[in-house]
């Protein structure tokens, strides 16, 4: 059967892909984008199925107003991906107020706006789904990514919570954690003034993988999509999706690593209890 989808972010990257890639299996999308025009070419050929809608995610009062114009016009939305994002790329020390500000705005404060928006609905039509794209980046780190990896951490714990708050009421969430993929994400990062001190430090190592190209993409764009649209049809989908084999082995990695370091505190850990 045949599913509505409201979907962020969808001029570029994924969230074009994957509006493209459900359109043409028959479902319908209400697809948003800061953009005008960019999805001209997809209406043309699915205006029956495509309805577009313009907004910005740091906009919270045009979030509200938009949810509430696509379930309107829906009359029900059985999945919606939380996907508007960038990232800042540079070290902490590095960037502008006005930059961590902003990328803290659309990551971060957009999903959860979104996410409070939709629930609403959600629980009105007696359930939904929703998935949260987020990154492999929202266990593990990289240097020059500080600000980005806050965000996506930071939403990752939200969505964990509302997950639980909302479950009886037939809601549930994916979080898609994908790992490097070629899409258009570098080109769209937004970049920090360099400052020469990083130059020779693991920050600066990482931009200058970036710059040469020996950072390893091994995702792929629309094997990404698919996996994420197979994980969406679940009946009961899995609360964390790793994907990508960069993905799955860093996320592996890190917990491992938290893991062993939390067995190796355990003796302080279990100290600071009140005496028996």
């Amino acid at each position: 059967m045949a599913k509505t989808w409201l979907i962020t972010g969808t001029s570029t990257g994924l969230g074009r892909l994957l509006t493209e890639r459900l359109l043409a299996r028959g479902d319908r999308v209400l697809a948003t984008l800061r953009r005008p025009g960019a999805l001209d070419d997809l209406l043309a050929l699915h205006a029956d199925r495509l309805q577009v809608l313009t907004l910005d995610v740091t906009d919270t009062a045009a979030i509200r107003a938009v949810v509430a114009e696509a379930f309107e016009s829906a009359g029900r939305i059985d999945v919606v991906v939380s996907n508007a994002g960038y990232g800042l790329f540079g070290a902490a020390e590095e960037a502008s107020d006005e930059q961590v500000e902003r990328q803290i705005a659309t990551n971060m404060l957009g999903s959860i706006q979104l996410i409070r928006a939709v629930l609403p609905h959600l629980r009105g039509q007696g359930g939904g789904r929703v998935v949260q794209v987020s990154s492999e980046g929202g266990q593990i780190t990289y240097p020059s990514f500080s600000l980005y990896h806050a965000t996506k951490w930071g939403i990752e714990g939200f969505v964990e919570s509302v997950a639980k708050e909302v479950a009886p009421f037939g809601i549930d969430f994916i979080i898609a954690e994908p790992g490097p993929t070629a899409t258009n994400f570098a080109q769209g990062l937004d970049r920090t003034e360099i400052m020469a001190c990083y130059e020779q430090t693991p920050a600066g190592d990482v931009r200058r993988a970036l710059a040469s190209g020996d950072f390893v993409i091994k995702g792929d764009a629309l094997r990404t999509v698919d996996a994420m649209i197979m994980a969406a049809d679940l009946p009961s989908p899995p609360l964390r999706l790793a994907l990508g084999s960069t993905a799955y082995a860093s996320i592996s990695r890190g917990l491992q690593e938290r893991l062993d370091e939390l067995e190796s505190t355990r003796d302080v850990a279990l100290s600071a209890d009140v005496a028996s």
